[in-house]
């Protein structure tokens, strides 16, 4: 079958790789109709995860329809059309018990290197590289999915591939930054990107009942979309960001802060400068330029909610401004299988639309192009999806860039 993989820095490729066959009798066969891109791949694709081999298949976002199911598959269904977590969870340990799915003790084959990294391994990932268990990602014609009845979800007849795609992993990440956060009525939250996981964070804050959303990009595209969910947005290009949000909640700070950004956030100034020499000399891992501005511009007895996707160590990471002012600080890969099915119901009500993230609709073929598009930022390309064996047509919405006035 035809799939999309890394092959090395910057480069991806669609190849000829194996079928996938049932190898445990919890899985399930998928086959792909939808898969996406997700900021947390280019990590992958600018080498910043050493685990990462050549001819691995990308991908963790996908929705798809049942062609195979174990024997003891008990709740899926051949022809069922599903969005699969991208989170991979057994859902007997102890972890998946407590809802905390990413941490599952059982689904991460090749536990070493977490280990000896961060102290412990974590469940495994769909197309996340061999730390993250090796599984074969979702950029191809089919996956399989161990323990399909805890992982795969029932997509409701009413609602389109185009939203429930993003059901499966930026939906749920969002939501999950601001319930960590413990958005309420009347809280002011701040989020860092406009990217999918942002633009989620954002709207599942309003849905949470926050009085308002200040969300900080500086791609005029993605800020028009914040904007078209009721957010108001800030460009860090043109404000400082530390100032502008004084400004803006009379000198206390925001309630919530939530980084959706993750280890190669931007900015500008020496601060950004340090940061990617250091990288880039891998004397730090990880940039933390946005994960420090949240510390700082957070309100005294606030909460830091933190989704972007770090592997090791920040340097400058202002610990005395948490422990100052009273912070919580709360992170974690998404534990997708706590809200899932509850977003797909409010997608079946009207509720929550995710479609608009869908820029860029392709062929699997052009994989290549679409990374591309995805990373540079081009064309408007906030969400480039991959669709195997279909050509779809690009209509004019999702091949000509957003504008302020039209939101997508």
């Amino acid at each position: 079958m035809k799939a999309l993989c890394w092959t090395g820095v910057n480069q991806v490729a669609v190849e000829d790789v194996p079928e996938p066959r049932l190898l445990n009798r919890q899985d399930a066969l998928i086959r792909v109709t939808a898969s996406s891109v997700c900021g947390s791949d280019l990590h992958l694709l600018d080498g910043y995860v050493p685990t990462v081999m050549a001819g691995d298949v990308l991908g963790h976002e996908f929705v798809g329809e049942v062609v195979e199911v174990g024997p003891d598959v008990r709740e899926r269904r051949v022809g069922e059309r599903v969005t699969v977590c991208s989170i991979i969870g057994c859902g007997r340990c102890r972890y998946c018990l407590e809802g905390l799915w990413s941490l599952c003790d059982n689904t991460n084959p090749d536990p070493g290197f977490l280990e000896k990294l961060i102290g412990h391994a974590t469940a495994g990932i769909f197309g996340y590289s061999h730390a993250m268990g090796g599984f074969a990602g979702s950029h191809a014609e089919y996956v399989r999915v161990p323990y399909a009845d805890v992982n795969a979800f029932p997509v409701p007849e009413n609602v389109p591939d185009s939203s429930a795609v993003f059901a499966s992993d930026a939906v749920p990440t969002g939501w999950m930054g601001a319930d960590m956060g413990g958005v309420g009525p009347g809280d002011v939250v701040a989020v860092w990107g406009c990217g999918g996981v942002g633009q989620m964070a954002a709207l599942a804050s309003l849905r949470m009942g926050a009085e308002r959303v200040i969300a900080i990009d500086r791609f005029p595209e993605r800020l028009a979309m914040a904007e078209g969910i009721g957010a108001q947005t800030l460009d860090y290009r043109r404000v400082d960001v530390l100032d502008a949000l004084k400004e803006l909640t009379g000198g206390r700070g925001p309630d919530v802060c939530i980084e959706a950004v993750g280890m190669e956030s931007h900015g500008t100034g020496a601060q950004y400068a340090y940061d990617r020499v250091k990288q880039a000399t891998r004397l730090q891992t990880d940039r933390g330029l946005a994960l420090r501005q949240a510390v700082h511009a957070c309100r005294k007895g606030g909460t830091v909610s933190v989704l972007g996707v770090y592997l090791g160590v920040v340097d400058k990471f202002p610990m005395g401004a948490v422990m100052n002012k009273g912070l919580t600080l709360r992170s974690g890969q998404q534990h997708g299988q706590r809200y899932i099915p509850m977003i797909l119901d409010r997608m079946r009500q009207g509720d929550i639309d995710a479609s608009h993230l869908l820029t860029h609709p392709l062929p699997l073929q052009d994989g290549p192009k679409g990374y591309e598009l995805f990373k540079e930022k081009r064309d408007g390309c906030v969400r480039a999806v991959f669709h195997p064996g279909s050509h779809p047509a690009s209509s004019q919405a999702a091949s000509e860039p957003a504008t302020a006035d039209a939101p997508r």
